[in-house]
């Protein structure tokens, strides 16, 4: 039985306090679903005279039948994972037990031009709104929103933030890490201007884009794929760097940045790194305080994918010496085959910083409210 015949489109009037915030939930149009909102000539160009062909960057078990997503997340329409709101709904907010669950959805990065790549964003949150975050498809309250923009055109990206920023029901703003140059350089400060107006966190997807951005070694580009899923981390490693070191956040004291499926024990190490340098360096560097206070003050990471050595305790205390208990967001990354059930993250995380990792930090993060309309069958987490 649909979702949709089991629930009325009115949220009930009982509240129940967030205990689970999810930062990384994937919608995904149905094809041809965004074609109406995308602006010409950028239509025509790109989306009607020829089809979009698919790159493969990413080795999943079983790519081939399920690609890289939940076998069981594909609505019986014969759509792709994430394009049906009510099944999302059912299976990762009621069946899994989330409270709230932040939009992550991905433009297209077919193209190397900025103006089709800032009108793949604003076709996707005209869908958004539209499709997910309307009366009807967040009826019961639990979906909040992501402005999409083009990170390659900053003034652009900055109008769209302002035409979006206002939405009760937006969260943050979302870009891509791969384009060059890193996120010191001046050209991006509209971006932080607008999001710190608006008093917004910007986020970073994990992404794969183009060829020519795919993140590249100083050695040269990977020979397989699962090289590049290590990369990575590496590629938002340095943009950690360019952050901190290049002043942006001197710049823009109120600026929250959140790196979403990054990974986060590398930035363990990372600080310890950038410390000593400031410690051996002083004012050369510029910086007025030490490079690991800015992290844990203006950086949050999330929790997917959660890499673990076999002892358990090295992850807690990994997670202890970085403070995991204010710079960590649970995430799911639901829909795809890597989804994270709440339930089984908790077990993983130390007793002190659960309450701050599973909920407590997302509502400081995106200034979500402490409590929801109850929804009758939903899962609780115990933690």
């Amino acid at each position: 039985m649909a979702i949709t015949e089991i629930h009325e489109r009115t949220a009930p009037p009982a509240l129940k306090p967030i205990r689970v915030v999810d930062s990384d939930v994937h919608p995904v149009p149905r094809r041809g679903a965004t074609l109406e909102y995308f602006p010409e000539p950028f239509r025509s160009k790109y989306l009607l005279s020829h089809p979009i062909g698919e790159t493969i960057t990413y080795d999943a078990p079983d790519y081939f039948y399920a690609q890289a997503m939940r076998v069981d997340s594909f609505p019986t329409d014969g759509e792709f994972p994430g394009s049906d709101p009510d099944l999302a709904f059912r299976q990762a907010i009621l069946e899994a037990g989330c409270d709230i669950g932040i939009l992550e959805p991905l433009a297209g990065g077919w193209y190397n031009d900025p103006d089709a790549l800032h009108a793949a964003a604003i076709a996707m949150n005209r869908w958004q709104d539209a499709v997910w975050l309307s009366s009807e498809g967040n009826w019961h309250q639990r979906w909040r929103g992501s402005v999409s923009v083009s990170i390659e055109a900053p003034e652009a990206a900055a109008r769209e933030i302002e035409h979006w920023a206002g939405h009760p029901y937006i969260a943050q703003i979302l870009i891509k890490a791969e384009p060059r140059p890193s996120w010191g350089d001046p050209k991006y400060n509209p971006i932080w201007e607008a999001a710190v107006r608006h008093d917004l966190p910007v986020t970073c997807h994990l992404g794969r884009g183009q060829y020519d951005n795919l993140p590249i070694p100083p050695v040269g580009l990977p020979s397989y794929n699962h090289d590049f899923m290590v990369t990575y981390s590496l590629l938002a490693a340095n943009q950690v760097m360019s952050l901190v070191f290049d002043g942006v956040f001197d710049r823009f004291p109120a600026l929250r940045i959140v790196l979403v499926e990054h990974a986060f024990t590398w930035i363990l190490p990372l600080m310890w790194r950038m410390d000593a340098i400031y410690s051996a360096r002083g004012s050369e560097t510029g910086l007025r305080r030490k490079p690991s206070e800015y992290v844990k003050d203006h950086i949050r990471f999330t929790t997917q994918p959660l890499d673990y050595p076999e002892d358990r305790l090295e992850l807690a205390r990994a997670i202890e010496w970085m403070e995991g208990g204010k710079i960590l967001l649970y995430s799911s990354d639901y829909p795809h085959w890597t989804f994270d059930d709440p339930r089984w993250l908790v077990k993983h995380l130390p007793e002190s910083v659960r309450d701050n990792v599973m909920y407590r930090n997302g509502i400081e993060t995106y200034h979500l409210p402490e409590t929801v309309p109850a929804l009758e069958g939903q899962t609780q987490v115990v933690f």
